[in-house]
């Protein structure tokens, strides 16, 4: 059965928008470490895959990669899928309940309207414009902080970006055959039902680069609104595949018979 290799693809999309890079922005795992991957946590990783082959040549086994991107310093992907959707309603039935108890402050004198009026607006928040480009879970959702709170409308300095999104693997690897990535349906909540995947040939040993085309998400005021607007960047990696033969784990030779000790026999005691 192959074996399922993890590859965290973790941006940092603040200062990646900021740059117009993901160099020096990115930061990749996988969970080969103990087996030789290189440079964990930095944007020059070098993925270890363990192949094997039979006494024939023949390979014995592939490896499957997963990429998982996610984005620093935003809301923890872990929080259910209405977690965004929650928040917000809990802010409209907020202003509703403040809105009513101005209405009946209202007929004493000394209550500012006009102030108490901007304060609700600000804890109300602002909501995205539905575009073509923007639609699903980025369209017509509130703008949420990383901890979870709607930001005020006249504040979106500090508010969470979307989760970074993989459009494309390319480049040597692919071309040379080495690995087939495509994208696949998923229940997975956490990717949105979405994830990247791809099969190895792990009997052509060699160190092979690919590249990632990612997808972040700006937020951008357009006629007196705000949009999230998409940014396509691109991000390089590598894979160190390895071939040795295929052993038994018990006697480190052949996959042949496991060798059973002579049984001992009983002495005649009489």
């Amino acid at each position: 059965m192959p074996q399922q290799l993890a590859i965290i693809v973790l941006v940092d999309v603040g200062n990646a928008l900021e740059s117009s890079t993901l160099e020096g922005n990115t930061y990749l795992f996988d969970n080969m470490k103990l087996h030789g991957s290189e440079n964990q946590g930095t944007d020059e990783l070098v993925t270890a895959i363990h192949g094997s082959y039979w006494r024939d040549g023949s390979q014995a086994s592939e490896q499957v990669l997963n990429w998982l991107p996610y984005s620093l310093g935003s809301i923890p992907p872990t929080v259910p899928r209405g977690y965004q959707a929650d928040r917000a309603r809990q802010s409209d039935e907020q202003a509703l309940a403040d809105l009513q108890d101005l209405a009946t402050k209202s007929s004493v004198s000394g209550t500012d309207s006009a102030a108490e009026l901007t304060r609700i607006r600000k804890t109300v928040g602002t909501r995205v414009k539905t575009t073509r480009r923007t639609r699903g879970r980025l369209s017509g959702g509130k703008i949420l902080d990383i901890t979870g709170k709607v930001v005020a409308e006249d504040n979106t300095a500090a508010y969470s970006y979307p989760a970074p999104v993989i459009t494309d693997i390319y480049g040597e690897a692919v071309d040379a055959k080495i690995i087939y990535p495509a994208e696949y349906g998923s229940p997975d909540l956490v990717t949105d039902g979405w994830y990247w995947s791809a099969t190895v040939d792990t009997s052509r040993p060699g160190t092979y680069s690919y590249m990632m085309r990612i997808q972040l998400h700006k937020l951008v005021p357009q006629n007196g609104e705000l949009l999230w607007e998409p940014v396509n960047l691109t991000c390089k990696s590598s894979l160190k595949v390895t071939s040795e033969p295929r052993r038994n784990a018990f006697t480190k030779a052949g996959m042949g018979q496991l060798p059973i000790p002579p049984a001992a026999h009983p002495t005649n005691g009489a």
